[in-house]
Order: C-alpha cells, then sequence, then structure tokens
C-alpha cells in the first residue's frame, strides 16, 4: 500500500518544489508577462526575463523533429508491423529500431556537430551549422526509432479477423492497410506520435549542442535560438536570485506542458487497447 503512494508522493513534492521557487519571478514579472516576453537581460539593476524565446524555440524544434520523423518512421512501423510482420528481416529491423531508441543523445549530438553541422553549413542552410533547423533534425533522428517501434505494434494489435474478412472480399495489402489497418490503430498510431512529441520536448543535451544558444526570439528556422531545456542546461549553474527563480519557472511551464502531452499519449492508448 504504502509502495503505490511513493509516486505520487514524488510528483506532488516535485511540482510543489518547482512552484514554490519560481513564485519570486511570477510575483515580479507576472505570470502572464513572463510567459509572453521576450527579454531575457541580466544586466544587475535592469533583470527582465521572459519565457517566450524558448518557449517558441522549444515548440519549433519539436513540431518540425514531428514533421520530418513522420515520412521515415511509419514506412518502417509498417514494415514491421505489416508487410513483413513475423519474418526475420522485420525482427533484425525491430532490433536494430530499439537499438538506435537507446542511444545516449550526447552521442547524437556529437553525429550532429562533427558530420551533420558542417553539411548545413556547405549547403548554406544555416550560417553558423547551429541553429533551429539543425537542432530539429537530429531531434527528428532521436524520436523516430521511438515512434517507428511504437506505431509498429499498434499495427500488430489489428486483429487478424478483419484483415482476413477483406482479403476474402478481394481486397488487396495496400487496400487492407488503407481501408482496415490505419482506421483501426489510428488513434494508438497518433498517441505514438504525441508520446513523441513528449519525449522531444524535455530532449537537452543534443539540443544544447546544436542549436546555437542565443537568447533571442528566432525569427527564421536558419537562426540561432535557445529551447527550454537548453537555456537551463546553459545557465543553471551561474544562476541566482530572480534569474535563478525565472529558470526554475522555465522548468515549471515544460514539465507542466510535457506531462500535458504524455497524458493525452496514455489516453489515447487506453481507448486504442479497448478498440
Amino acid at each position: 500500500m504504502l509502495s503505490a503512494l511513493v509516486i505520487p508522493v514524488i510528483g506532488v513534492g516535485i511540482i510543489a518544489s518547482l512552484i514554490s521557487d519560481s513564485t519570486g519571478a511570477f510575483e515580479k514579472f507576472g505570470f502572464w508577462n513572463f510567459l509572453f516576453s521576450d527579454d531575457w537581460v541580466t544586466k544587475s539593476g535592469s533583470e527582465s526575463y521572459g519565457a517566450l524565446p524558448f518557449i517558441t524555440g522549444t515548440l519549433l524544434t519539436t513540431f518540425l523533429a514531428l514533421i520530418i520523423c513522420i515520412p521515415f518512421s511509419l514506412p518502417v512501423a509498417l514494415f514491421v508491423g505489416e508487410y513483413f510482420r513475423g519474418r526475420k528481416i522485420a525482427t533484425i529491423l525491430s532490433t536494430v529500431t530499439d537499438l538506435l531508441a537507446g542511444i545516449p543523445s550526447i552521442i547524437y549530438g556529437l553525429w550532429g556537430f562533427y558530420a551533420l553541422r558542417p553539411i548545413f553549413m556547405h549547403l548554406n542552410l544555416s550560417p553558423q551549422g547551429s541553429g533551429i533547423l539543425t537542432a530539429a533534425f537530429v531531434l527528428a533522428i532521436m524520436i523516430v526509432p521511438y515512434a517507428a517501434s511504437l506505431s509498429a505494434e499498434f499495427f500488430k494489435m489489428v486483429p487478424s479477423d478483419l484483415k482476413e474478412g477483406a482479403y476474402a472480399m478481394g481486397a488487396t495489402q495496400a487496400e487492407v492497410i488503407r481501408r482496415v489497418v490505419f482506421p483501426t490503430a489510428g488513434s494508438g498510431v497518433f498517441s505514438a506520435y504525441i508520446l513523441a512529441i513528449g519525449r522531444a520536448l524535455g530532449e537537452t543535451m543534443a539540443v544544447t549542442m546544436l542549436i546555437g544558444n542565443t537568447n533571442q526570439m528566432p525569427d527564421t528556422l536558419r537562426t540561432t535560438g535557445n529551447t527550454m531545456a537548453s537555456i537551463i542546461a546553459n545557465q543553471f549553474g551561474e544562476a541566482d536570485g530572480l534569474k535563478l527563480s525565472s529558470l526554475i519557472a522555465i522548468g515549471l511551464l515544460l514539465f507542466l506542458i510535457t506531462a500535458f502531452i504524455n497524458l493525452i499519449g496514455k489516453i489515447l492508448i487506453r481507448k486504442a487497447q479497448h478498440v
């Protein structure tokens, strides 16, 4: 009984701690002003902090990564979960996908810094090689295995009776996938990408190494910026007073956004499992 209460107590403790330590920033600037201000001035006597550049950077990198991720992860999921389900080649690809999902993020960051960044500079996709687009591209590569693995599991959950009935009526495999598999597994696949978004939102090391780490509103995908996670990682160690409270407030916002998205994903997964 007591062990079942440990996780809720820890969760409440984390939220309470974040709220307590971020009240200084909210009292100084106001919640909505802090949320929508793009100032990040650290000069003594004229400190002004706002979360908007980092919220914008987080949303841009996350959703751009998702757009890049879908065309790569969905074919892998169909290959493993439907076209070659149960065959050796599908098992090998599934194993490789799981291995890629387990690679530490700093390895992806190092690869992006030394291999991808020079390519982006050569193609003039980013003047410095670092920026929103570079970080989003590496982030997409990181979440492809995660989204593909989850989506494949939902494709495998589609009842075989439904597919066999469609084949008996003369449907081709492509028609079965389009008219039976996708409608049945659709909510589950959608939830897989929701959870992939949740993972991408809080990614720190790889994004910090590639986004450029400038405290400004990104005006294009080629410019540098910061995410909510990267600004905390870069400045938390040297922060105190109002700046520390502002960083913790950003952490609280990131916690709430991630928790909300993960909650939506979990609800959709439960609905998909009961279909």
